[in-house]
């Protein structure tokens, strides 16, 4: 979890995403935002976030974001 929210203040600084849960619906995380987000996730986590993956549930919120991260790791085991 640290490094996401590590790479969450990188693309977005001087938010707190501890305990947020509507990332997308409040404007925290844009569409712009979203895709520089899923590039550091592809690269610090080594997975390949989808088009199909980009969706308001699995950016709403920092557990829901690791929570794609981790299925997508295991698809990789």
């Amino acid at each position: 979890m640290e490094e996401l929210l590590q790479i969450l203040r990188k693309v977005k600084p001087g938010v707190d995403f501890e305990g947020k849960t509507d990332l997308f619906e409040s404007g925290v995380l844009d569409s712009m935002t979203i895709v520089m987000l899923a590039a550091e996730i592809n690269d610090e986590f080594d997975i390949d976030i989808q088009v199909t993956d980009i969706v308001p549930e699995n950016f709403s919120s920092a557990e829901s974001i690791l929570a794609m991260i981790r299925r997508h790791q295991e698809e990789d085991d």
